[in-house]
């Protein structure tokens, strides 16, 4: 693999091409991760599906990846990088297309779970060939480019998505995938060259099932706890109390055995262990402002949902110029200094939120986007590119995997706290607040009061409920801001723990015929 590696870290067209190609399979994927949520309330009607029936149509999906990640790093070394690659792209436009033609929810749910059991591989062998396809130098260039696709999928999609379903229909959803899978699925069998492949390596299964039913257990958990009032649930108990049995196999499994489903030697990397923290973090705070931003802007602003996403595509933009310059100067500022900034920048905005209402002018809301966007941008392309710095090539498979599960598993985790914070939080302020409306409050006796709502008529009493229910939702937002940014502002310190980069990045580029150089 070393030697695969090597010859592919040389620039030309060859090397543009499957650039190319890993950029379609990694916008293909990251789409799919939120184009589908928009579409939910088309398929409900379309496919006859009850509310509970249709939120399969993303949980499927979710458990499905999320299981499958884990054993990427085997499967490609075991047969060979190209043609897991080609097969999975190639089994995710399938399953895309066949979404699309779904006749009942049955059969969207079966093709869903196709689509993330092909899916899961797509964004680590993208990033496993972008790392090998440049030399050590070039690697924060690669990482910028390869980051765009990452970021911008979740952030675009939710716009892309009603875009789709209001011009078209839900199924332009899926069909949007087939021109990026028949580009990437073409490019990939004419430029990319295969990897070695290890015919001696065997498979784990008890490691492999342990860790299924434990990622797949807590997935359950985290996608319906909300929906089932979490751990008043006996669904929910059952699936934590399994979810924390596979955990206690797979680990206890792993550390007595001599060949783990998951190779803990990257976990001897020093640089890797970081990019492993901070890509939690970045799981946690990315797709969990995502989760908030999208119904604040349409539940509380009251903006139709095309207009919240092109206010939500703000903060794509600055993540882009972030990426576009990032990758220039990591050769003369540590990776560990731009993570910090980038994740002050992050903080800064999400204490700028804490203040948003209902009257938040739409320049503000932009504004905080871009710079939250900038300091995403600031983050994610040094981490990736740390994280790999000093890891083995024959690691490299296995690293990207799991730096793909972390950051799956820290999004799903963060969405089901905040979104069940947001719950309880306005059940919790609207409670406080009707406490105050009664006859002895001064303030409901104003004359600007009195003269528009009359509390003794129903007419009054539901727009005073009105009024208490959306000070109740801002206030909740408030404190999830508050949350993510606490949570934010303590990783920032952790940066230490990432070594120094820029000597090493220098030390490269001075030598770049020596593109299997590693820092050590």
């Amino acid at each position: 693999m070393a030697g695969a590696a090597q010859s592919h870290a040389v620039p030309g067209f060859r090397r543009n091409m499957v650039t190319i190609c890993a950029m379609t399979a990694t916008i293909m994927q990251a789409l799919d991760t939120t184009i589908a949520n928009v579409a939910l309330p088309y398929m409900q009607g379309s496919l006859s599906a009850s509310q509970d029936q249709i939120n399969w149509v993303l949980t499927s999906y979710i458990v499905a990846a999320a299981i499958m990640t884990a054993p990427v790093g085997w499967i490609a070394n075991r047969f060979g990088r190209k043609r897991i690659f080609i097969i999975c792209s190639a089994g995710f436009t399938i399953a895309s297309v066949m979404c699309g033609l779904a006749q009942d929810i049955t059969q969207m749910v079966v093709f869903r779970l196709l689509q993330g059991v092909f899916g899961a591989a797509l964004v680590p062998l993208s990033q496993a060939v972008m790392l090998d396809s440049y030399a050590l130098h070039e690697r924060a260039k690669a990482m910028s480019i390869w980051g765009m696709g990452v970021m911008m999928g979740p952030i675009m999609g939710p716009s892309l998505g009603a875009w789709l379903t209001e011009t078209y229909s839900w199924h332009w959803v899926f069909f949007v995938n087939l021109p990026f899978g028949a580009i990437t699925v073409l490019g990939l069998a004419m430029f990319m060259d295969e990897t070695d492949k290890n015919q001696e390596l065997k498979f784990d299964w008890f490691g492999f099932a342990a860790l299924a039913v434990g990622i797949g257990a807590m997935q359950l958990a985290l996608d319906r706890g909300e929906q089932l009032d979490w751990f008043n649930s006996p669904e929910i108990i059952i699936e934590s109390i399994v979810s924390v049995v596979g955990f206690y196999y797979f680990f206890a499994h792993s550390f007595t055995t001599e060949r783990p489903f998951i190779q803990f030697a990257i976990f001897k990397d020093r640089n890797f262990v970081g990019g492993v923290v901070f890509m939690t973090v970045m799981g946690l705070v990315l797709f969990s402002t995502m989760a908030l931003s999208s119904p604040f802007l349409q539940n509380v602003e009251g903006y139709p949902i095309m207009t919240a996403g092109l206010l939500l595509a703000s903060r794509g933009c600055g993540t882009f110029v972030a990426m576009m310059i990032v990758g220039r100067i990591m050769r003369y500022i540590e990776a560990r200094t731009l993570i910090a900034t980038g994740l002050s920048l992050t903080c800064a905005s999400l204490y700028v939120m804490t203040g948003w209402t209902d009257q938040t002018s739409v320049s503000s809301v932009v504004v905080t986007s871009i710079i939250q966007g900038f300091g995403f941008g600031l983050v994610f392309v040094p981490l990736s590119t740390v994280a790999f710095m000093t890891l083995p090539g024959q690691l490299r498979t296995d690293g990207t995997a799991m730096l793909t599960l972390v950051r799956n598993v820290a999004s799903s985790v963060g969405i089901s706290v905040v979104i069940a914070k947001l719950s309880s939080g306005t059940t919790t302020a609207h409670a406080i607040l009707t406490e105050h409306i009664n006859p002895f409050n001064n303030a409901l006796q104003m004359p600007n009061v009195t003269g528009m709502i009359d509390l003794s008529t129903t007419t009054g009493k539901a727009m005073m409920d009105a009024i208490v229910t959306m000070q109740a939702q801002i206030i909740a937002f408030s404190h999830d801001y508050a949350m993510v940014m606490f949570l934010t502002a303590a990783a920032v310190p952790m940066a230490i723990i990432i070594g120094s980069t820029k000597a090493a990045l220098r030390k490269q580029s001075e030598a770049p015929a020596d593109h299997a150089a590693v820092m050590e």
